[in-house]
Order: structure tokens, then sequence, then C-alpha cells
């Protein structure tokens, strides 16, 4: 016997409204009466990293990490021969930008003759709350596919030649968290932490806590040439060191230069 849609509907209530694992029916025992944590599932891989990046409101081109389908240009998506017939539309591509970035990230959807992308907004648009006829759409930002999730298809609109169009924009920038790699990261570390290997792929600069030098000068005696560059004095056997009329120390030759007396 099949699985009922208020066990489901249970699953769901427990796992997404509260964290937690179903282990027994609604009736039996409530929501808040299940102890088994089970959150979701967070794939690193997956993670917008440059997702701060992303402004508020959508941009009227391609900018940064916003890849930008206008109306006057949009993504022509492909039936899904495995749905009801055109029941369900693919992008065939995911990471679409949902409005819960901002309102105008909200797609555009239109049904206009196939292959004429750039005179789809001149189709028959329709919205997501439909027309009153139980013909609602509903699109998955993450996958990039459009589904009719009411009862019905738009109402009054012909098929027979015609495409689903989706305008709105996409993520493009960086996935998963730090660098991804061992030697190339961007990330903050509080509290103790230990790093065995560090290697930096330039040099560390004064102002980081580092010396802003890629090598030392053998022998030499480390001084602060100026408040952001340290340089080396040297010199050669039984010479002292002075500070220099500019006041940079060097190494005179074999006496003290103290001026007149």
């Amino acid at each position: 016997m099949a699985i009922s849609d208020s066990q489901k509907l249970d699953y769901l209530w427990k796992k997404v409204g509260y964290g937690l694992t179903k282990t027994d029916t609604n009736a039996n025992k409530k929501a808040p009466n299940e102890s088994i944590a089970s959150p979701l599932l967070l794939r690193g891989d997956k993670v917008w990293k440059n997702a701060g990046s992303i402004p508020s409101v959508m941009p009227g081109s391609t900018s940064g990490v916003v890849q930008v389908y206008p109306t006057s240009a949009p993504v022509e998506t492909t039936a899904d021969g495995s749905a009801t017939a055109n029941r369900t539309w693919k992008t065939g591509s995911a990471d679409w930008i949902p409005p819960e970035i901002g309102s105008s990230y909200g797609v555009k959807v239109y049904i206009h003759t196939s292959g004429d992308a750039s005179g789809a907004s001149g189709g028959d648009q329709v919205f997501a709350v439909g027309s009153g006829n139980d013909d609602e759409w509903f699109f998955d930002y993450q996958s990039g596919v459009l589904h009719f999730i009411g009862d019905n298809l738009p109402n009054g609109i012909n098929f027979s030649g015609k495409s689903v169009y989706i305008s709105g924009a996409r993520y493009i920038g960086s996935f998963g968290v730090g660098g991804g790699s061992a030697n190339n990261f961007n990330q903050t570390f509080t509290g103790n932490t230990t790093i065995t290997t560090l290697i930096l792929s330039s040099v560390l600069g004064v102002a980081q806590g580092g010396t802003g030098l890629s090598s030392m000068t053998k022998d030499g005696v480390m001084f602060g040439a100026n408040t952001s560059t340290i340089g080396f004095a040297s010199g050669a056997n039984g010479n002292i060191l002075q500070i220099a009329a500019n006041g940079t120390p060097s190494f005179g030759i074999n006496i003290l230069d103290g001026g007149d007396y």
C-alpha cells in the first residue's frame, strides 16, 4: 500500500519545520514531541561563496556574479518528456537567483513561438498565481525547472509550436567554503588554530604583520627604512655601525665620526 499524503506531509513538517526525525504518526507523536535531531544537509560545494556580491536589485545586464536574462533575450526552455505533455519545462541551467535576494529577481514566464526568444515578451505572459482557472506555475530556482503546478495548464493557451521562455537572473560566482584547497584559501580563523603548513603566493606586508620581504641580506642588520618598509645595513670586518646625517643606519670605515669637538 502506498504511503499516504498525510504521512508524507507529517514527515516534511517535522523535518523542515522542526529539524527533527519522524518516528511516529502525527496522532501518536506531535512534532514538538519528537526528539531526534535531523538538520537539513548543507553541501559546502554548493554554497554561493560570493552571494554577498549579489545586488538587492537585479541589474539591467550581466554584471559581476549575476548573469541576467532580460525580457528581450529570455531562456527558451525544453519540455520534460518524462512528464505529462507541456506540464514541466527545463531551462537546462541551475542556480537561478530567487526573490529571497530581492523581489526584482522573480522570474517572468512567457509562452511564445519556438525559436523566437527576442519576441517572447510579445507572447502570452503567464503568472505564478494563475488566471483563476487553477493554472498556477511554480519555478524551482535551484534546478531551473518550471512546473505548472495547478490542476490545469494555462487557460486558453495552445502549446502547439510554442515554448516556455524564462526571464530572470542566475548566480555565476564561485562555490564552496574557504578557498577550496590547502594551498589557496581565504578564511578568517578565530581562537586557537593550528596551521601545519602555510605557503604564501606573495610576501606578507608590514601592515598584515609580515616583513614585506621575500629574502634577507646575509649578515645585514635589519632596520625600519620607513613606516612600511624594512631595510638592511651591512658592512665589512671592523666597520662600526653609525647613524648617517639623513638618519639612516650605516657602517663607517673603521672610525667613529662624531663630528667636530
